[in-house]
C-alpha cells in the first residue's frame, strides 16, 4: 500500500495546484476491517472504518474537496459510493459497480470528490457484495456558506441519526441466499446509528431548538420517525429547503434524507425517540432517548405508537412536502428561480419494477432487464470505447409486455442538456424507492393506479421538492421531471438492497460529444483498472 500512498500524494498535489480552483480541501484516512459488532445482542462480523460503526461522519461546506483514502483491510473487493453527492462531471467517483473498479483486498484507492453546488443531508455506504448489511456507513453534512442566507436561525446543536432495519445473520449469509434465488427473511430490529433498543442519548438545552438529520440507511424497509411529546419542523430534504411544515411523525423511505427542527420546549424529563418499520404486518421498534439537561426524571409513559400498513397517510404527508420558493440553496439565488414547470419534456421514460424468476432463480428486474454487472466498469468500457461490455437500449425506456425477464448489463442513453419526464411504475404490493445518482430531480406527482397522460392534469409545477430518492407506492406511480445537466454514466437503482443486488438497476449513459474537461472530467490519474480496461492509462488530472 506504501506505492499507492505516494501516487495517492503526487494526485493531491495535482488537484491542489488547481483543477478544482480554490476551494478548501479536506483530507481523510480511513481504514476498512472486519470486527466484532453486537448492534442487536449477538455477536457479529461487522465492517468497520477506523474501528467505528458506523463509520465517521463526514463535514463539508459547498464546493469543498474531499479526498479521502480508503484502505480495502477485507478479504474481498470493496467501494463506497455516496448517497446524493452529485459528483459533478465526474461519475468516475461515484463508487458503485458500473463507474469505478473494486478496491481490491490489501490495496487502496483516493476519492476525490467535490460536493459542487451542494448543501443538506446525506451519507455514504458500502455498494459491493451486500456489504451494507454489515456496515461502513455514515453520515455526510454540506453546510451553507457563511454569506449565503439560511431560511431558519442557526440551530443550538446538529444531531445526525442513521437508522436503519438490521439483521442478525452475517451480511456473506444474506449474499449467499440471495445468490441461490432465495427471499431474505424479514429484518430482526432497527438501529439508530449502530445501536438497539435504549443505545443513543441526545442532551438538549431546556428552550433551544435543535436540528436532527435523519436518514434510513437500511435494507429492507420504510420508517417511521417520531419524538415523544414535541413536534417537529421540516426544514430541509437531500439539499432542497422546505416550505416549514409541523409533523408528529415523518415516513422516510429507504435512502432518504430529511432535516428536522425540534424545540426542547416540554417538561424536563427524558423523552423516547422512536423509530419503527412502516407497511409490514410486524412491527419493528426501536428507540433513543431524548434528554433534557436538567432532567430528574427517565422516560415514562408507553413508548409512542406510530403509523403502520395506512398508505393513504402517507401519501398525504409525501405531497405536503414542497420547495421554499423564496429560500436560498447553495447559491444566493432563490430556489424558486429555476421554473421547471415552464419546460416542456423532450421525452417521456417509463420504469416498471418486477420480480421474475430467470433460469430457474429469483430476480429483480426494471422494463423487464435484471441488471449483471460485467467484467469492465460501464465508465470505464465507454471511455477507452472497449466493445462488448454493454449496448446502449439493452434496457427498452418503457415496459414491454408479459412477466418475463432477461439478464443483461442494462444501460439506456440519453442527451447532455435534456429535459426529460420519468414515471416509475408500480404493480406490486410492497413500496419501492428508487434513486438517481448524480441528480437531484422534481417530484411532480404521485398517485395510484396506472399513470396515463391525464395523469399531469394533477402534477405540481410550481413547487415540487428536489431530491434524489423518492418513494413509489404500491400499484401506484411517481412521475418526476429532471435536467440532465451532468455528463456520465449514472445508476438508477432500488433501494431496497435485495431488489438491487439481483437486478432492479441500471445505468443512465448521458452523452455528449464534447471532450472538454467543462463538460466532463476523465477517469482520474489514480484511477483504478479492471477487466478490460486493465492496463490501461488515463489522461493526466
Amino acid at each position: 500500500m506504501k506505492d499507492s500512498c505516494k501516487v495517492s500524494i503526487v494526485l493531491l498535489l495535482v488537484l491542489i495546484n488547481g483543477v478544482f480552483g480554490d476551494n478548501p480541501y479536506r483530507f481523510f484516512t480511513w481504514k476498512i476491517t472486519y470486527g466484532d459488532i453486537y448492534p442487536l445482542g449477538v455477536k457479529q462480523q461487522g465492517i468497520l472504518i477506523n474501528g467505528q460503526f458506523p463509520g465517521p461522519h463526514i463535514d463539508a461546506v459547498t464546493n469543498d474537496n474531499i479526498i479521502i483514502s480508503v484502505f480495502n483491510y477485507l478479504r474481498e473487493p470493496f467501494l463506497i459510493s455516496w448517497n446524493g453527492i452529485q459528483q459533478r462531471k465526474n461519475s468516475y467517483q461515484d463508487g458503485v459497480i458500473g463507474t469505478t473498479c473494486p478496491i481490491p483486498p490489501g490495496k487502496n484507492f483516493t476519492y476525490i470528490i467535490q460536493v459542487k453546488d451542494q448543501i443538506g443531508s446525506f451519507y455514504y455506504f458500502p455498494s459491493l457484495a451486500f456489504h451494507k448489511a454489515a456496515g461502513a456507513f455514515g453520515a455526510i453534512r454540506v453546510w451553507s456558506r457563511p454569506r449565503i442566507p439560511v431560511p431558519f436561525p442557526s440551530p443550538d446543536g446538529d444531531f445526525w441519526l442513521l437508522a436503519g432495519d438490521w439483521y442478525k445473520t452475517n451480511h456473506y449469509v444474506l449474499r449467499r441466499l440471495l445468490e441461490a434465488g432465495r427471499n431474505l427473511p424479514f429484518p430482526d430490529g432497527v438501529l439508530i446509528n449502530g445501536r438497539g433498543w435504549g443505545g443513543n442519548t441526545f442532551t438538549v438545552q431546556p428552550g433551544k431548538t435543535y436540528r436532527f438529520r435523519i436518514s434510513n440507511v437500511g435494507t429492507a424497509t420504510t420508517l417511521n420517525f417520531r419524538i415523544q411529546g414535541h413536534t417537529m419542523k421540516l426544514v430541509e430534504v437531500e439539499g432542497s429547503h422546505t416550505i416549514q411544515n409541523m409533523y408528529t411523525s415523518l415516513d422516510v423511505h429507504l435512502g432518504q434524507s430529511y432535516s428536522v427542527l425540534v424545540t426542547a420546549n416540554q417538561a424536563p424529563q427524558d423523552y423516547y425517540i422512536v423509530v419503527s418499520s412502516r407497511f409490514t404486518r410486524k412491527i419493528l421498534t426501536t428507540t433513543s432517548i431524548l434528554h433534557y439537561s436538567n432532567s430528574r426524571r427517565g422516560v415514562s409513559g408507553p413508548v409512542p405508537s406510530g403509523p403502520t400498513l395506512n398508505i393513504a397517510s402517507s401519501l398525504f404527508q409525501a405531497r405536503t412536502i414542497k420547495r421554499n420558493l423564496t429560500a436560498s440553496g447553495p447559491r444566493p439565488n432563490p430556489q424558486g428561480s429555476y421554473h421547471y414547470g415552464l419546460i416542456k419534456p423532450a421525452r417521456t421514460i417509463i420504469l416498471a419494477n418486477s420480480a421474475p424468476w430467470i433460469n430457474g432463480k429469483q430476480r429483480y428486474a426494471v422494463n423487464g432487464a435484471s441488471f449483471v454487472a460485467p467484467d469492465t466498469p460501464l465508465k470505464l468500457a465507454d471511455y477507452f470505447k472497449i466493445p462488448g461490455v454493454f449496448n446502449l437500449g439493452s434496457i427498452p425506456t418503457g415496459p414491454p409486455g408479459g412477466n418475463g425477464g432477461y439478464l443483461t448489463a442494462s444501460v439506456m442513453g440519453a442527451n447532455f442538456r435534456e429535459f426529460i419526464e420519468i414515471v416509475f411504475q408500480n404493480w406490486e404490493n410492497s413500496v419501492q424507492s428508487w434513486h438517481i445518482s448524480g441528480y437531484s430531480f422534481f417530484v411532480v406527482g404521485m398517485d395510484g393506479g396506472q399513470w396515463t397522460q391525464g395523469s399531469r392534469s394533477k402534477y405540481n409545477l410550481r413547487d415540487a421538492v428536489s431530491r434524489s430518492t423518492v418513494q413509489v407506492y404500491p400499484r401506484a406511480w411517481t412521475a418526476i421531471y429532471i435536467a440532465l445537466d451532468n455528463v456520465g454514466m449514472w445508476n438508477v437503482r432500488s433501494e431496497n438492497w435485495a431488489r438491487q443486488y439481483l437486478g432492479q438497476q441500471f445505468y443512465l449513459r448521458v452523452y455528449t460529444s464534447s471532450t472538454s474537461y467543462r463538460d466532463e472530467y476523465p477517469p482520474p490519474k489514480n484511477a483504478l483498472m479492471c477487466g478490460r480496461a486493465r492496463g490501461r492509462h488515463t489522461r493526466p488530472f
